[in-house]
């Protein structure tokens, strides 16, 4: 504990201050298991700090930073992203099929230095570059992960890995009131990466929703495939969901509103949209009822002007 004490009796508040923020940041972006959150959130408190610092509690901290430190250093690299924040829709790949070149064809013209992330993901990278290629690299191996994953995830292992997670609610719960929060599975809307993010799917009401939290929000929906869910429930059939009959049911003041009265409002604003369109085409008369109508109108104008004449002649 020593090089502890130095480097507190060296340092001014502000960076200790300054320190403890980064700390906190880092294990924040981590995920925690319950007995760390009580101290987490003890963390979160101290952050604002104003008048003194009690120098056991700094030790403390650094030395549970240094603890952290080393065991995530024992992780694999798919371990690690795993426990990440915003990847809690992924599974852990198995490394056979990481290392099974098969299962990677293709692959090598979607993703930017693929040899080395896939090197970094298998954990047998040991190329000494600068930071800003060891980012790339990293960004590259995400990307090559998550491609991986979409194929992945239609093995029997993978639908396994994935039926657990569905199990247990970790891809969130239906928001339509009469699926009775329901699980959501992920989705994806082309299997084309940078086309669109990924969704959520229930089973129950056959519909898509965005995922709640930003951070999933912006996950490729690439990484999940149009296919996984269907097979899933394929493979699995006791899973599939009744399906949800019940519906939403108007009223006003406790009286059901009417069902030919919204029919006929519908059916009102649909030809005014078409007869809309029509008339931005250049057609006047849109409908067999316009001209009726307009044969009408005109009836009755020829018919006022005669009773106007006949007016005329009786008031000579």
């Amino acid at each position: 504990m020593g090089y502890l004490e130095f480097f507190w009796a060296l340092s001014p508040l502000d960076l200790v201050r300054e320190t403890f923020v980064h700390i906190h940041a880092w294990l924040s972006e981590r995920t925690v298991d319950p007995d760390e959150a009580e101290f987490l959130a003890d963390m979160n408190r101290k952050v604002d700090w104003n008048d003194d610092v009690e120098k056991d509690e700094f030790i403390g901290l650094m030395e549970y930073f240094h603890e952290r430190s080393s065991s995530s250093e024992d992780l694999s690299w798919p371990e690690v992203f795993i426990s990440s924040r915003g990847n809690e829709y992924f599974c852990e790949i198995d490394e056979d099929y990481l290392t099974d070149r098969f299962n990677l064809t293709g692959l090598n013209t979607d993703v930017q230095y693929y040899q080395y992330a896939l090197d970094l993901v298998t954990d047998v990278f040991d190329l000494d570059c600068d930071d800003d290629m060891r980012e790339q690299i990293e960004k590259s191996a995400r990307h090559l992960y998550g491609l991986v994953h979409a194929r992945y995830i239609t093995t029997t292992r993978g639908l396994a890995k994935m039926l657990e997670k569905y199990k247990k609610g970790d891809f969130g719960k239906c928001p339509r009131v009469t699926c009775n929060a329901h699980p959501l599975l992920p989705t994806g809307m082309a299997d084309l990466p940078h086309v669109q993010s990924v969704k959520l799917y229930c089973g129950k009401c056959e519909d898509l929703y965005n995922p709640k939290s930003s951070r999933h929000a912006n996950i490729d929906g690439a990484y999940f495939g149009t296919s996984f869910q269907n097979i899933l429930f394929q493979v699995y059939p006791a899973l599939i969901p009744e399906k949800t009959i019940e519906r939403y049911q108007p009223r006003v003041f406790g009286f059901k509103v009417h069902a030919a009265a919204a029919l006929e409002r519908w059916q009102s604003s649909k030809r005014e949209e078409m007869q809309e369109r029509l008339r931005e085409t250049g057609m006047e008369k849109c409908f067999k009822e316009d001209v009726e109508l307009e044969d009408d109108m005109e009836e009755d104008e020829e018919e006022v002007a005669g009773l106007d004449g006949a007016d005329d002649v009786l008031a000579e």
